[in-house]
């Protein structure tokens, strides 16, 4: 899949404990991710776990890892992500921000949150990859998200990985440890979820909420959101849909959707 334009990808990370999970789907899935697209210049992160009110890009220079759950085996409070950071980047994604009217902001503290450094720490292990992170916006809708990624998707251009981090099915009041059969409302949004990814309506994830069984699927909007930001940066310039391609389905721990897909605009070289 490594071309001189990489895919905006979206990619559920699971549980914090994903990463501890020999035997999960998702995490081979990961393991293998970064070789099939190659290696990128920097990456830009897009994670469901940072919220703020306006568009935020992270300056830091050598993000911190931060350990944002509680409760978990100690092994996974011992993890860190040494990436460097990618500032130069930030704040040129900051610029295409606020040209296209998102009015961004830039932050030198903001380290990367576990939505970022855990799906980055199995694709690619090293850490030697440049990372800055941008936040998400939560009650500001499927369409301002859109918007967002496609004020992004000239950095696809540059050798710039797009990474947008949060979850398929994500209602954490229907997690089960070990699974247990998938309950039919998640089948339902997910069904959903690839038909409007691989067909690139991006009208309907723009009013995502309208899907089927979508409050279920996501009681809270932050673990959909990231992926309307990748699917906005396959964009094509001149408003042409995204090309969808499904990488990864399934579903852990009772419901949890584990799905992943790539976002290429037509002409892409």
């Amino acid at each position: 899949m490594a071309t001189g334009t990489f895919p905006a990808v979206f990619v559920s990370h699971g549980s914090p404990t994903l990463i501890l999970e020999q035997d999960s789907p998702g995490r081979a899935f990961l393991s293998a991710l970064g070789q099939r697209l190659g290696r990128p210049t920097a990456i830009l992160a897009v994670s469901a776990h940072w919220m703020t009110r306006r568009p935020m890009v992270s300056t830091a220079v050598a993000p911190e890892t931060i350990h944002d759950f509680y409760g978990f085996p100690d092994a996974l409070y011992r993890m860190t992500y040494p990436a460097p950071g990618a500032p130069e980047l930030a704040q040129r994604a900051a610029a295409l921000l606020t040209e296209a009217g998102l009015t961004a902001g830039t932050d030198p503290s903001q380290g990367l949150d576990h939505g970022a450094w855990v799906p980055l720490r199995l694709m690619y292990p090293d850490a030697d990859i440049p990372v800055a992170q941008v936040s998400i916006l939560p009650g500001q809708g499927g369409g301002v998200h859109l918007a967002l990624g496609r004020a992004l998707a000239p950095l696809r251009q540059e050798g710039v990985l797009i990474l947008a981090s949060g979850g398929a099915v994500h209602n954490l009041r229907h997690f089960r440890f070990g699974g247990e059969g998938l309950p039919p409302w998640a089948a339902d949004f997910a069904g959903w979820l690839d038909t409007v990814t691989t067909t690139g309506d991006v009208e309907a994830v723009a009013r995502w909420e309208t899907a089927p069984a979508a409050t279920l699927a996501h009681p809270s909007d932050d673990h959909f959101l990231p992926l309307a930001v990748a699917m906005g940066a396959g964009i094509g310039p001149g408003g042409e849909r995204p090309h969808g391609e499904r990488l990864h389905g399934g579903f852990e721990h009772g419901s949890l959707g584990m799905h992943a897909y790539a976002f290429r605009a037509a002409g892409d070289q």
